[in-house]
């Protein structure tokens, strides 16, 4: 039996950053949407209890390591699965990207081997054991739009953002969200308006959203990174109607409502950075 799934990239629209809790992790406040852009897995069970992760990037580990793993490992730990799986990844998230490719990829697995093994988890169940391997993966379960709070496990589901096509234009670095919070400063931390955004979803104004998006994480890796902001002001002067950081970074991303001018920032952006790509807005 062969059983696909479907892992799409996210983008935020906002990002804050509350405060630090006891355990280490940062309380948050993020909405967030999927887009275009996805990695894509295959499921066969194998006749031996174990699990085989493939997958071709020099850049991302096929054992333990792994996220994808983990969750195979974690699933299997949980609903006590005496059976063993080759697990496939075919990559198009770019790693260390601030898109959630690894966490993609982890919610996949989850909701993949559920439907291998015809478990009949509900995507609730999914989510919550998600939430033990990282701050994303709750949301990439459902892969909707959502403000996620915590430290990125609790989800409310919104409205879709209007429809829309994204640029996505990412220099060629890779950055640590460790790293990233671990250079908060929240006394300084500028806060982006994030009533104005969950009220441009909840009306499906285009323009309110893209004049409110905000990231509280851009001025750190802006300053880690400076080719970031030159990528950022490069897609704002060449005419995107909101242009933010997603996550951590480096990834930047400019909203467009039509697509003749959003072909004309894409190819704008290729005289900036090698990866850039014009995709639609799912959510």
């Amino acid at each position: 039996m062969l059983v696909m799934e479907k892992a799409p990239a996210k983008i935020n629209l906002s990002l804050d950053v509350l405060n630090k809790r006891e355990d280490g992790y940062h309380d948050v406040e993020m909405v967030m949407t999927t887009i275009d852009l996805a990695d894509r897995l295959e499921f066969r069970e194998l006749s031996a209890d174990k699990i085989q992760l493939s997958l071709e990037s020099r850049y991302v580990p096929s054992d333990e390591r792994n996220l994808a793993y983990k969750a195979a490992a974690l699933f299997k730990e949980t609903y006590k699965i005496n059976k063993g799986v080759h697990i496939r990844i075919d990559k198009s998230i770019p790693v260390s990207a601030g898109l959630a490719g690894g966490s993609a990829d982890a919610a996949a697995v989850l909701r993949g081997l559920n439907r291998l093994w015809q478990m009949d988890i509900s995507l609730t169940e999914l989510a919550d054991l998600g939430a033990q391997l990282g701050a994303d993966i709750a949301f990439c379960v459902y892969s909707k739009t959502a403000i996620a709070k915590g430290y990125g496990e609790l989800i409310e589901f919104l409205p879709a953002p209007p429809a829309c096509w994204v640029v996505i234009a990412r220099p060629d670095i890779g950055v640590s969200s460790y790293t990233v919070f671990d250079q908060i400063n929240l006394p300084e931390l500028e806060h982006p308006d994030t009533k104005e955004v969950l009220e441009a979803l909840n009306e499906g104004n285009f323009s309110k959203l893209c004049n409110h998006l905000g990231n509280a994480l851009e001025p750190i890796t802006f300053s880690m990174h400076p080719e970031v902001a030159k990528l950022k002001e490069a897609m704002r002067l060449a005419g995107a109607e909101g242009v933010m950081m997603s996550g951590s970074g480096p990834t930047v991303f400019g909203l467009m409502k039509h697509h003749r001018k959003a072909l004309r920032i894409y190819n704008s952006m290729r005289g900036f950075c090698k990866d850039v790509q014009l995709i639609r807005m799912l959510g």
